[in-house]
């Protein structure tokens, strides 16, 4: 029999399915790997190949497979075409060679995990973020890393509360590594706890949910605080009185009297544990009356480092509710840099108020300034009109906000203003301002080099829902 008359009637390929079936999550863009597994594949890629093959993998047994790729087809038509290549010895030897095709047809299906997300009340893990404190600021700043390392994409549920933020998982795993996260970011301590909901005694499974408490040590940004007399000395015999001027993985303090300057990390703090001597409601107001910078002061033994981005400068300050007396302060700051007479800065006032802290109530009181100058005052609304950036925010559930939390949240915003260090772990967004700003001696600003363009997706390429952005409440008209 010829090669012609062979082809005609001989098909190798009978038995081998001409038409197949695959399973794909709209929500999470992966197929079916059969029993239960989910793979991810983009479109004609060697994973999808092999799942592909692995449909008609028994078919294929009685031919040799010489080649197989993708006939493209549009992305939306939900259909997959595969070209294969066979081969097969047929009568008295001869091999014979067919090209044939095979389709498959694209169903939508659910996977387990995504119908997890969408039910949001079924959980596996929880973990529960803590601050004991009535600032939010390192809050502000945790959502800002949160976003920016994505680690919010796998939560089912963000829930926020009175003194913190709830993160519920679906699995353990994920859980543990959000909590890593944290540690490595902020200064805390963690523990963990299960409870065992269903246990299975046929085949001894067992089914948990699983518990992360984690703690954030209760010092914000701005507060004065009093360490103990080992914990200063064993920082460079710096004051017991200082300033946090930042929180990020470490606690970091300076002494406004010398500038030296020493960083806390969470074991320290747990083992020699202070708290913040005011709350930032007590701020006071003063007006700088008159301030000389000083030369940094002779280090004394063992005294550890100094700052080198603020100035010393000796100051005397009156309160603007005291502007009809003649009662005057004197004080030492860290803000010589950016003070001049007739500014006006906040502070805190140690000398009329009653400090209930039991390492302040044993110092000497020679050794208490009178006044603790924080930072400069600008004025709010006109820096809150010419702001030319905006944050995002995460999507969670809110008990309810009031006056303070966006205060607190305007605070935060300015932190970001004059803080550079702070500012690089954040990602910041272009925005329109309300009015531009021509005054160059107004308060500090972001540069548009350190600003990203923000994008927006509402719809994806095949028509679906896409990802979609939450901005903050600077985006909702607070401009």
């Amino acid at each position: 029999m010829c090669v012609g008359c062979l082809r005609a009637q001989v098909d190798i390929t009978e038995g081998i399915p001409k038409q197949g079936t695959l399973h794909f999550c709209r929500q999470c863009e992966r197929y079916l790997q059969p029993p239960g597994t989910w793979i991810q594949c983009t479109l004609e890629s060697r994973e999808l190949l092999a799942l592909c093959l692995k449909k008609i993998k028994a078919s294929l047994s009685k031919v040799r497979l010489i080649d197989a790729g993708f006939i493209w087809t549009e992305p939306h038509s939900k259909r997959l075409k595969l070209k294969l290549t066979v081969q097969k010895e047929v009568i008295n030897g001869a091999v014979l060679q067919q090209v044939f095709v095979v389709e498959y047809i694209v169903q939508s299906q659910m996977c387990e995990d995504c119908h997890r997300i969408e039910a949001k009340d079924f959980w596996k893990a929880v973990v529960q973020v803590r601050q004991k404190t009535l600032h939010k600021k390192t809050f502000y700043y945790l959502e800002q890393l949160i976003l920016k390392h994505r680690l919010h994409q796998n939560t089912l549920r963000i829930k926020e509360i009175h003194d913190g933020l709830d993160f519920y998982y679906s699995s353990k795993q994920q859980a543990q590594k959000m909590v890593d996260f944290l540690q490595c970011t902020v200064p805390s301590r963690s523990k963990s706890s299960q409870r065992l909901i269903s246990h299975d005694i046929h085949s001894n499974v067992y089914n948990y949910k699983s518990t992360f408490s984690v703690e954030i040590v209760p010092i914000c940004k701005d507060n004065v605080v009093c360490l103990s007399p080992k914990l200063a000395q064993s920082l460079g015999n710096m004051s017991q009185i200082c300033v946090c001027i930042r929180v990020t993985s470490t606690i970091h303090l300076i002494d406004p009297c010398t500038l030296q300057i020493a960083e806390v990390d969470g074991n320290t703090y747990w083992r020699h544990p202070f708290n913040s001597l005011f709350h930032p409601k007590q701020l006071e107001e003063f007006i700088i009356m008159d301030i000389n910078r000083v030369q940094e002061k002779k280090k004394g033994a063992g005294a550890g480092a100094r700052s080198n981005k603020h100035t010393l400068a000796e100051a005397w300050v009156r309160k603007t509710s005291e502007l009809d007396t003649d009662r005057q302060y004197f004080c030492c700051t860290h803000l010589g840099h950016i003070l001049n007479p007739g500014d006006l800065v906040l502070g805190f006032d140690l000398v009329n108020c009653n400090l209930n802290d039991e390492f302040a109530n044993k110092m000497n009181p020679h050794n208490i300034p009178d006044v603790v100058l924080i930072k400069k005052s600008y004025d709010r609304s006109k820096r809150q009109r010419r702001r030319n950036w905006k944050l995002k925010e995460l999507e969670r559930d809110k008990e309810g906000t009031d006056t303070d939390d966006e205060r607190q949240y305007q605070d935060f915003l300015e932190d970001l203003e004059e803080d550079e260090a702070i500012r690089k772990n954040v990602n910041i967004y272009r925005n329109i301002p309300v009015e531009s700003d021509t005054d160059d001696d107004g308060p500090p600003r972001i540069s548009l080099a350190e600003m990203l363009e923000d994008l927006h997706i509402s719809q994806d390429a095949t028509g679906g829902e896409g990802m979609r952005e939450t901005f903050s409440k600077s985006t909702r008209g607070r401009y």
